[in-house]
């Protein structure tokens, strides 16, 4: 009875060490934007955070899609080392009208395509891109096409409702004179140069939450092996 418990006290434990290792995977999942909101008639640099989710595949191409109704006339990227990049400028559905220029064509998408192993599994990558002039409007989605080495696609295009609910692949998404929903980042950019400073916070920014999510899951192992023992410790007073 005595190994009954013991055993029961050490999968708990190993539980707990699971929930942790498990929880910053979680919180690094999706493709996600930083920051995620942008003031009208500026110029914004956007980071992609872009996470390899699949197990044994790395990311090795990414598609991020422009809007063509509220364009954004100026896009550039700030280069990464193993990857090339693209800027695909195309005929707007319709003519549009900014600060008194008729605009027809526009940029319509940035493609990321690795040379050298791409992002592999348990690692994330950043793009940043430098946009403007940011568009006088509610919101413009990103979205963006992820692909795997094994040949596998994942569609980062499904529109966040105003509730917050995350659908299972939202589209990034830039918030102008709309607020973000609960939860989301709400910081302003202005136009600071991307560089190193810029990817370290969004390291840090990913190592602080996955911390604070990884201790949690300790804490619930720790729990499940106090209750064990003291299960363990009744059962030997009861004998």
């Amino acid at each position: 009875m005595k190994r009954r418990f013991t055993v029961r006290a050490a999968a708990a434990l190993v539980a707990g060490a699971a929930l942790a290792v498990a929880a910053p995977l979680a919180a690094s999942a999706h493709v996600r934007i930083d920051p995620q909101t942008a003031a009208a008639g500026g110029y914004s640099y956007v980071s992609f955070r872009v996470p390899t989710e699949s197990a044994t595949a790395s990311t090795v191409g990414l598609t991020i899609e422009l809007p063509t109704d509220t364009p954004f006339t100026s896009v550039s990227y700030q280069s990464v080392p193993g990857w090339t990049a693209k800027v695909t400028t195309g005929t707007l559905p319709k003519p549009v009208t900014i600060d008194g220029t008729t605009v027809t064509s526009a940029p319509t998408a940035v493609t990321f395509t690795a040379t050298d192993g791409g992002i592999k599994p348990g690692q994330f990558g950043v793009f940043t891109l430098s946009l403007g002039k940011v568009p006088d409007t509610g919101k413009v989605e990103l979205p963006a096409t992820q692909k795997y080495s094994d040949g596998s696609v994942v569609n980062w295009d499904q529109p966040t409702p105003a509730s917050g609910e995350e659908p299972e692949h939202p589209a990034p998404t830039l918030y102008i004179n709309d607020a973000p929903p609960a939860g989301e980042s709400a910081a302003v950019t202005a136009t600071p140069a991307p560089g190193a400073a810029a990817q370290a916070s969004d390291h840090q920014n990913l190592d602080i939450a996955a911390l604070v999510v990884g201790f949690a899951g300790l804490v619930v192992g720790a729990a499940g092996l106090v209750v064990a023992v003291v299960a363990l410790t009744r059962k030997r007073a009861s004998a």
